[in-house]
């Protein structure tokens, strides 16, 4: 009893939900809302996937679409809040789901979380490589006339081998380069928005920016108007904000690692949420102003490269670029971190293959293992990105809108699952000090069916060419999202009626582990048939 009451408020809380204090502790309230708002990263998903919501609604679907959706997340977000204030562990959403609707409920969000958490590291790294190539080549004649898809990949590989060592090297600098990638992003952004503001001749007009609409699909005839556009289309170029503010369960991740975890992760999730929606409007808005020219950007596949070039010139819009790019290594850098906590947390308790391996820390107290790993699998993700292709004659990255979009599905629909369980327990519910009230009960149902229509648009093809049993069908245009969340789920179901469900039992408790036995060294001692507290040595 003596050393529970050694225990800090944090390790009380902790220990409370059967875990003992294993990660290093060591972050502020302001560094876990950094990872969030790093991970977020307007200089990332607005420059990326800019071009998802012109080719699907132009600027009108940007310019409006962006608010609109913003407070769609917001309401997630603070949902998402008020739980990580009840339950502060690195599990997070899987833990709150196998707490709330039990075990098999948790063993799919868990799941589902790292699935989406895999592909976002992808997603970011890939965009990191492409804008720093396309950075290169507005400052280099030489480099542009180099251009391959299979550059970029060698540079997507190296900045994965970067991600990973700095998250390997210290959890104490991951805290400080958070920190730092706050102002980054905070004064860049600013840069870029002075930039585009000031260097162009020209600016286009508020009726252009808020009102014309482009489809550049290739899907119902091209059409602008009509019962297609505005069900189908349109609603393809909400993946542009809901791709672009997701990541902010990192707040929760990381609170085994966060001072004052209960109030500060669950501020660090909203507070990120709301600072990158403003943001993220200014800039798109400034993004839309500085078009010169439409058709131009339209014929380029809608990608902000193009504005670039034709509001700034080479260099500024190479120094624009390059802004990004660092921006979306420091994001890179996050998204990992909060990829291989999540792989900690839920190998701590059992319920991915070489379980021992991903739970093992290192000296510096990092999953070392988990961020191998993680690296390997973007790389096994985003080997489509090899293949060229060009819709309506212009270069578009399908393969890349697809990791984004298994992205946008595995994290989302994770979310959904502990806020909708939340929702049923009703006021039997015990919130931590930091509590929505009872505005939960239009709060929750609002977010999960935000995310179930959001979830669904992310599966649809979003070319002629990958809309299936068409003359125009082929597999490069193939949005190969449901292919890889159904083929997912089934190995899950698969899994689950197979193996897991006979051993797996939900987060098992460390708190009792002794204080030189890991939760990794214990696992391994499982698997040998025996555990930490019963090993005796065979007489």
């Amino acid at each position: 009893m003596s050393r529970v009451t050694e225990l800090s408020d944090d390790e009380r809380k902790l220990a409370e939900l059967g875990y003992k204090q294993e990660l290093d502790r060591s972050w502020s309230g302001f560094s876990n809302f950094a990872i969030s708002f790093s991970i977020i990263s307007i200089l990332a998903g607005c420059f990326t996937t800019f071009g998802v919501g012109w080719n699907n609604g132009g600027p009108a679907a940007i310019s409006w679409g962006w608010p609109i959706i913003s407070l769609f997340i917001l309401v997630i977000g603070l949902c998402m809040s008020e739980l990580v204030s009840a339950y502060p562990t690195s599990g997070g959403i899987y833990w709150w789901a196998s707490k709330l609707g039990g075990v098999k409920a948790g063993y799919y969000t868990g799941w589902l979380n790292l699935i989406g958490l895999l592909a976002i590291d992808a997603s970011v790294a890939y965009g990191c490589a492409t804008f720093l190539d396309l950075a290169l080549s507005s400052f280099s004649d030489s480099w542009a006339a180099g251009y391959s898809l299979g550059r970029v990949f060698v540079i997507f590989i190296v900045v994965l081998v970067l991600m990973a060592l700095v998250n390997i090297f210290s959890a104490h600098l991951l805290a400080i380069l958070n920190n730092i990638s706050v102002w980054w992003h905070v004064i860049g952004a600013t840069a870029v928005v002075l930039i585009l503001v000031f260097v162009p001749d020209n600016h286009a007009s508020a009726s252009s920016v808020f009102t014309h609409t482009i489809n550049n699909t290739g899907l119902f005839g091209g059409s602008t108007s009509g019962i297609g556009f505005l069900l189908y289309i349109l609603p393809l170029s909400a993946i542009l904000t809901q791709y672009t503010i997701t990541g902010y369960d990192a707040s929760a991740h990381l609170s085994e690692e966060t001072k004052s975890a209960a109030n500060a992760a669950a501020k660090g999730i909203w507070q990120s949420i709301a600072y990158s929606a403003i943001g993220g409007w200014i800039l798109l808005l400034s993004f839309l102003f500085a078009v010169q020219d439409e058709a131009g950007v339209t014929k380029a596949g809608g990608g902000v490269a193009a504005i670039f070039s034709q509001a700034l010139g080479s260099k500024w819009g190479g120094l624009v670029l390059l802004i990004s790019a660092v921006g979306q290594f420091f994001c890179s850098v996050a998204c990992m971190t909060s990829t291989t906590r999540m792989l900690f947390a839920f190998s701590r308790d059992r319920a991915v293959p070489g379980a021992q391996y991903w739970s093992r820390l290192n000296k510096n107290k990092v999953p070392v293992y988990g961020v191998i790993v993680s690296a390997v699998i973007a790389v096994l993700l985003t080997l489509p990105a090899l293949i060229e292709v060009d819709i309506n004659g212009a270069p578009v990255p399908v393969a890349f809108f697809a990791v984004v979009s298994i992205g946008v599905v595995g994290l989302y629909v994770a979310f959904a699952i502990p806020i909708w369980y939340r929702w049923r327990l009703g006021d039997k519910f015990v919130p931590g000090s930091w509590t929505l009230g009872s505005r939960y009960k239009w709060m929750a149902p609002i977010a999960v069916a935000e995310i179930a229509v959001t979830s669904v648009v992310a599966l649809l093809p979003t070319s002629l060419g990958g809309m299936p049993f068409t003359p125009d069908f082929e597999w490069k245009y193939v949005n190969y999202t449901p292919i890889v969340v159904f083929g997912a789920l089934l190995l899950l179901w698969v899994a689950w009626h197979v193996r897991a469900k006979h051993f797996f039992t939900g987060p098992k408790m460390t708190i009792d582990l002794p204080p030189d036995v890991s939760s990794a060294d214990e696992l391994e001692l499982e698997m040998e048939g025996r555990t930490a507290h019963q090993h005796k040595p065979e007489s």
